[in-house]
C-alpha cells in the first residue's frame, strides 16, 4: 500500500462501520467512532492548551484504551507512551527529558508517574474509559495540580488541530552506549511509512484481525500490532497484556487471523499449543509474526507445526520505526535464522572503510528510508556515531546474501536485548554504583536459552563492606524496571580486562564461562 503523508488520511481506510479496536468481553470500537474519538481528543487537548508537537506522555495499561489514546495522540499531539513498570526515578527522568506538557494516566491510576508529574509541574489528564461506547472508548479528565497549570494559554490556531506530515508524531528513548538513553524522534512521515510496509510485507486485507499481546510502550507493539493493521482497515484485538494461560481463550473470542510476537512469548503459547488443537483449528491463522529479538529455528518448526501456519521473522528498530527487513508470506522462500529481505527502508552492509560491500560480505548493517528517523534529539555525538554516509548505522553486524536475505552476525555494540528489551548496561552500572557496597561494576549480557540475553554483572565490593547478590539485585529493583535487574551477580578481586587493559563487554559473558 502506498503510504498516507498523515495518519488521519491512513485511518481514513477503514470502512465507518468495520470494527478497528476490539478486546476481551467488550463491544467493538467500529472505525466512524474511532476517527470521532480522536477528534474529541485532540479538541479536549487542544482546549488546554497543548497542540502539535507538545510532549504527551501516556502511562496506561495494554488494553484498547492505550490503543486508542497512542493513535488519537499520534494523530495531533507529539505522543510518548511511557513502561508502566518504571519507577519514580525513571519517571523522573523521561518526563524532564521529554520536556512533556501532559501526563495522562487511568483514572483509578497509583503510578509513581503522577507524583512526579506533580513535582515537575506537568499536568495530570486521566482518562476515564466509557466502556458501553465500545473497546477503547474514553475521554480525558484534567487534574487540577497547582494554579501554574490550572489555567495554560490557549494553543495558537496555527498549532491545533491536525497533525501536519513533518511534525513529531511520538518519540521513544531508546538505549545508547552511554547509560543516557538517547531520544527517538518519529514523525508523521515516519509512522505513516512504516505502518505501509508492515501492512504491505503481511498482505494486509480489511478483513484480518490481529491478537496484540505485545506492550503497547514498545515500537513493536504499536506500529505493527496497531498502526499497521488499522492502516490496512482491518481490526485489532487489544489484550490486557501477553498471558499465556488465556492465549487460546483470547484466540477463541477474538478469532484471529495473525499475531506478532517477540521469540519468549511464541515460546510459552507453542508449549500450550499441543492442548489447544481444537483452538487452532477454529480459527486458522493465516501466519504468525516475530520480531525484536532472534527466534530459534526449532522453535519456528514447531510453532508451524502446531498452528499449519508459516512463522514471518522481521528485523527492526526504534529508530527505523520499527520493521527493516522481513521474511516474505509464502509462496517466496522463508529462510529460517535469517531476517529477510528489505521490507520498507534500502538494507545495506558497510565496511569499516564506509563502502558497501557485494553479497556475501560481512560488515555493519545499515538502512536508510522514509520510515528513519532524521536523527537523535538535542544529541549531536549519538548522530554522529549513528549516521555515515548517508545511512544509518545499526550496530549490528551481518550479511546480505544473494538473493536479498539478511543475516545478522554479531553485535557490534554493547546493548543488551532481553526479549526485545534493550539495556544500556552503563545505566545498571551506575545504579549499582550508588551501593555504598560497591567499588567497580562492570555490566554484560549472558546468554539466555529463552530471552537471548540476560542482565549481569561482575562487582568489585569496597574493602571492609559486604553486600550479597540478593542485596544487590534488591537495591536495583527499588530504582528501576524490573527487566534491568542483574540476574546475575559475579563478586571479584579486579573487573576484567581485555588484552589492551580496555573494558571489554562484548565477549565478557564467554570469557566467564556464563553460558554461550
Amino acid at each position: 500500500m502506498t503510504p498516507s503523508a498523515s495518519l488521519t488520511a491512513m485511518l481514513a481506510a477503514g470502512a465507518d462501520a468495520a470494527p478497528a479496536l476490539a478486546a476481551p468481553g467488550r463491544a467493538p470500537l467500529s472505525f466512524a467512532a474511532l476517527r470521532a474519538l480522536i477528534a474529541d481528543t485532540l479538541a479536549s487537548l487542544n482546549a488546554l492548551g497543548i497542540g502539535r508537537n507538545d510532549r504527551v506522555a501516556i502511562v496506561l495499561a495494554n488494553g484498547p484504551e492505550m490503543a486508542a489514546c497512542f493513535t488519537a495522540c499520534a494523530c495531533g499531539v507529539t505522543s510518548a507512551p511511557l513502561n508502566p513498570g518504571y519507577r519514580a526515578d525513571e519517571f523522573e527522568f523521561y518526563l524532564s527529558d521529554l520536556s512533556a506538557k501532559a501526563l495522562i494516566v487511568e483514572q483509578s491510576s497509583t503510578s509513581p508517574a503522577i507524583a512526579v508529574a506533580e513535582k515537575l509541574g506537568v499536568r495530570v489528564l486521566d482518562l476515564v474509559a466509557q466502556t458501553e461506547r465500545g473497546a477503547g472508548s474514553f475521554v480525558l479528565v484534567a487534574r487540577n495540580i497547582g494554579a501554574a497549570t490550572m489555567a495554560p494559554p490557549a494553543t495558537p490556531a496555527a498549532q491545533g488541530g491536525l497533525a501536519q506530515p513533518d511534525d513529531l508524531s511520538m518519540v521513544l528513548h531508546t538505549s545508547g552506549t552511554t547509560s543516557r538513553p538517547k531520544i527517538v524522534p518519529l514523525s508523521q512521515r515516519n509512522l505513516c511509512a512504516s505502518a505501509a510496509n508492515i501492512a504491505r510485507s503481511l498482505q494486509f486485507v480489511a478483513t484480518d484481525c490481529g491478537l496484540n499481546i505485545m506492550p503497547l510502550f514498545h515500537i513493536h507493539g504499536l506500529i505493527a500490532g496497531v498502526l499497521a493493521p488499522l492502516a490496512a482497515g482491518s481490526q485489532v484485538f487489544c489484550t490486557p497484556g501477553f498471558n499465556a494461560l488465556k492465549f487460546f481463550a483470547w484466540m477463541d473470542e477474538a478469532r484471529p487471523t495473525w499475531y506478532t510476537a517477540v521469540p519468549t512469548m511464541h515460546q510459552a503459547i507453542v508449549a500450550r499449543a499441543g492442548r489447544s488443537a481444537d483452538v487452532i483449528a477454529r480459527h486458522p491463522l493465516r501466519f504468525m509474526r516475530s520480531s525484536s529479538s532472534s527466534m530459534p529455528p526449532q522453535v519456528i518448526r514447531e510453532l508451524e507445526d502446531a498452528f499449519h501456519a508459516p512463522l514471518i521473522e522481521a528485523y527492526g528498530m526504534t529508530e527505523a520505526t520499527h520493521q527493516m527487513t522481513s521474511n516474505p508470506l509464502p509462496p517466496a522462500a522463508r529462510k529460517p535464522g535469517m531476517v529477510g529481505r528489505a521490507a520498507g527502508p534500502e538494507v545495506a552492509i558497510m565496511g569499516k572503510d564506509g563502502g558497501l560491500l557485494d553479497a556475501g560480505g560481512v560488515g555493519e548493517i545499515v538502512i536508510r528510508g522514509a520510515n528513519v528517523t532524521a536523527g537523535y534529539e538535542n544529541n549531536p555525538a549519538a548522530n554522529a556515531e549513528g549516521f555515515a554516509h548517508g545511512w544509518f548505522r545499526t550496530g549490528d553486524q551481518g550479511t546480505i546474501d544473494a538473493e536479498g536475505y539478511v543475516s545478522i552476525t554479531g553485535r557490534l555494540k554493547e546493548i543488551i536485548n532481553r526479549g526485545g528489551e534493550k539495556i544500556s548496561p552503563r545505566e545498571v552500572d551506575e545504579l549499582l554504583m550508588d551501593h555504598p557496597a560497591v567499588a567497580q561494576v562492570v555490566c554484560f549480557g549472558m546468554p539466555h536459552p529463552k530471552l537471548g540475553e540476560e542482565v549481569a554483572a561482575v562487582v568489585v565490593l569496597r574493602e571492609g563492606h559486604v553486600a550479597s547478590e540478593r542485596d544487590l539485585q534488591a537495591f536495583v529493583a527499588t530504582r528501576a524496571a524490573d527487566y534491568k535487574v542483574p540476574k546475575k551477580i559475579l563478586f571479584m578481586d579486579e573487573i576484567p580486562k581485555g588484552a589492551t587493559g580496555k573494558l571489554q563487554r562484548i565477549g565478557l559473558a564467554q570469557k566467564l564461562g556464563l553460558g554461550g
